[in-house]
């Protein structure tokens, strides 16, 4: 006989998401006149809260990619059932800085002393508040609930026989295994199998004995291996590029240092604001990446998106009005253009703002926003302001807009000098715009193509997006000219790169690097074409990059066994061409996202929650957004609401 009085969750990983789910489980529990007792199992062999990533034992020197005032795992506004407890990061941090808790460490407690609302806080001391809110919420269980952590991996999810209690049986690691009316699959980041480049380099590695660091979350690696001395090749100059950076220099004893007062009055002008002291022990850093530079730095602003300039043209309520017409935009055709004209706008206000006098026409931003105004979908608006910037606005001022992601496109360098030297002057020009904040333009239309993605992934996450476009121009370009633009370090990791360079600890080795195994010596290559030199070589290599989020791709004995029992599915798309391509996550039906299985159905009571979902929302693997000033900025909190709900729906008589 089924047992019927109590309802039973299992909660795959219980990092932020899984955390993320299970506060609103009791937010929404609490609510209602219960019919059912309520029994949830998290189940992650990492410490519940922080989970893989954000743990609390790792280097200082790793840094969030977000301010202070940004992450919150508890919702503040969008959703109806209230929080038992707990609040943003930043509530967190003004109250532990006067009040710490006991099991803050005293280097917890000193950088939450000098930590700001608008600074970047260490992943370990995030990790904190994760920990702390997930101890709050247990101390907060509803009556009639009870929450068991099982720090563990679960290994295979099955269904349950017909007779026994719960749909699923989740196999752990230690032997044991949970019934369970509903499974929630929080997975996070997990490993992945390389791609075949990769591949070939990692087997050119063991055969001619040298040194290759796969793609791994950077608090996992051991750094200490990596040879001091000698050169490295790093792979990849994204936000991990800066952690492995990090932890090869001030993680090896080196330190950065204000420059001299004569010195800093001189360098104020050109961003050279840090000198670095070796410690001896560190690597010589060649740096590689697609663009041939870094992420550029996010801008010294208050708010995440700038208050100054906002979307006229890219607004929901447009995008909202071409699904009310029936369209389904196409990405290039219909939505690119409109965010266009606003970064734009943003662009030449600002230019004007700070520079009244760089442009010679006094009427140009009437004429400008007359043109940009101009109905329609078609280039001739385009070819109108191209005009109209061509007849007023000096060729060092105009805003080339896809040339932002590409700084040293179809330029030749003769050596790598000299190529370090064209590097070292666009990270200080970097480094002082992110100074200006909301008095530099290029960084204004930054922050508009920023609030411009806020409102694609409400279009995605709705549904509201071609097939081809997701491919072909979303997922083809968009995000990656976008990433590298909006996703980059505080502008400290600028100063920083820019002193190593001039120390002589990193080296750059240009755009479109081509890297290969010289069999004659034995050394990993890596040569630049636009740099006129010999190509860099080096018996150790780093990819800068975390694993795939691919689920084909992955190494989990669970999401592979899901796909192999037919409780799940990649989830295909067709092509311009017409041909079907496997994306990176899973297929499931609309929210509150049950997973798809062989059958085409979706599996009742098996939810996905979080990066699995990346082939159905964009971008998600960021956290979300205090008081979030669009919709996307709260997703997950309301992912994981919609999901509480249907599990609940059994279990309690009204919930609001």
């Amino acid at each position: 006989m089924v047992e019927s009085s109590r309802l039973r969750v299992v909660i795959v990983g219980a990092g932020p998401r899984g955390t993320s789910l299970l506060e609103r489980l009791l937010a929404r529990y609490a609510t209602g006149t219960g019919e059912q007792r309520l029994e949830i199992h998290l189940v992650d062999p990492y410490p519940a809260g922080p989970g893989h990533v954000w743990r609390t034992d790792q280097s200082r020197l790793y840094l969030m990619n977000t301010p202070s005032f940004f992450p919150t795992l508890i919702p503040d506004h969008g959703l109806s059932a209230r929080p038992l407890t707990g609040g943003s990061f930043d509530h967190w941090r003004r109250n532990q800085s006067l009040f710490p808790d006991a099991e803050l460490s005293a280097a917890d407690v000193a950088e939450l002393r000098q930590l700001d609302t608008d600074g970047f806080p260490s992943r370990a001391l995030y990790g904190r508040y994760l920990r702390s809110t997930f101890t709050a919420l247990l101390d907060n269980v509803p009556a009639g609930a009870r929450v068991q952590v099982h720090e563990t991996t679960a290994t295979r999810i099955r269904r349950g026989r017909p007779t026994a209690v719960g749909r699923f049986v989740v196999e752990l690691a230690n032997g044991e295994e949970l019934s369970a009316d509903n499974v929630v699959l929080a997975l996070g980041h997990l490993p992945a199998r390389l791609n075949a480049a990769q591949q070939r380099l990692a087997d050119g590695a063991r055969k001619f004995g040298l040194r290759y660091w796969p793609p791994a979350v950077p608090n996992d690696v051991d750094w200490a291996a990596v040879p001091g001395a000698e050169p490295v090749l790093v792979r990849g100059m994204g936000l991990n590029f800066f952690d492995v950076v990090g932890q090869l220099t001030e993680g090896r004893g080196g330190r950065f240092e204000p420059m001299k007062e004569q010195e800093d009055r001189a360098a104020s002008s050109n961003g050279e604001a840090l000198n670095y002291v070796p410690s001896g022990r560190e690597p010589l850093i060649l740096a590689a990446s697609r663009r041939g530079a870094p992420y550029r730095a996010k801008a010294a602003v208050a708010t995440y998106y700038p208050q100054s300039v906002g979307l006229r043209f890219f607004t929901e309520e447009t995008v909202s009005a071409l699904a009310a017409h029936g369209l389904q935009p196409a990405f290039d055709q219909d939505l690119w253009p409109l965010l266009h004209r606003d970064a734009l706008w943003a662009y030449y206000r600002t230019l004007l703002k700070v520079d009244p006098s760089s442009v010679e026409r006094a009427d140009f931003l009437s004429v400008l926003d007359t043109i940009l105004s101009r109905p329609g979908r078609g280039s001739g608006w385009a070819d109108d302001v191209d005009a109209l910037v061509a007849a007023c606005v000096p060729v060092s001022l105009r805003l080339d807009l896809l040339g932002l992601a590409r700084p040293f496109a179809q330029r030749t360098f003769h050596t790598h000098e000299e190529f370090d030297a064209a590097m070292e002057t666009y990270l200080q020009a970097d480094a002082r715009a992110c100074v200006a904040g909301e008095d530099d333009p290029v960084k204004m239309a930054i922050g508009v193509l920023n609030a411009g993605r806020a409102v694609i992934k409400i279009l995605v996450a709705d549904g509201g997006i071609t097939g081809e476009s997701w491919l072909g121009a979303l997922r083809g370009w968009f995000e990656s000219f976008v990433e590298g633009l909006a996703s980059g370090p505080p502008a400290l990791r600028m100063e920083q790169l820019a002193a190593l360079s001039r120390a002589g600890v990193v080296r750059f080795v240009g755009p479109d690097p081509v890297f290969g195994i010289d069999p004659a010596d034995g050394t990993f290559t890596v040569v630049s074409p636009w740099v006129k030199a010999e190509p860099l070589r080096a018996r150790n290599m780093i990819e800068a990059l975390a694993p795939a989020n691919q689920v084909l791709l992955n190494r989990s004995p669970l999401l592979e066994g899901l796909l192999a029992d037919g409780l799940a599915r990649p989830r295909i798309m067709i092509a311009a061409d017409g041909e079907p391509v496997v994306t990176s996550g899973l297929e499931v039906t609309a929210p509150p996202y049950r997973s798809v299985g062989a059958s085409g159905r979706g599996t009742e009571g098996l939810y996905v929650l979080g990066l699995q979902l990346s082939s159905t929302q964009w971008g998600t693997a960021i956290a979300a957004e205090s008081k979030a000033q669009y919709r996307s900025g709260y997703r997950t909190l309301q992912d994981a609401d919609q999901i509480a709900a249907d599990v609940l729906a059994p279990a309690v008589r009204a919930v609001p």
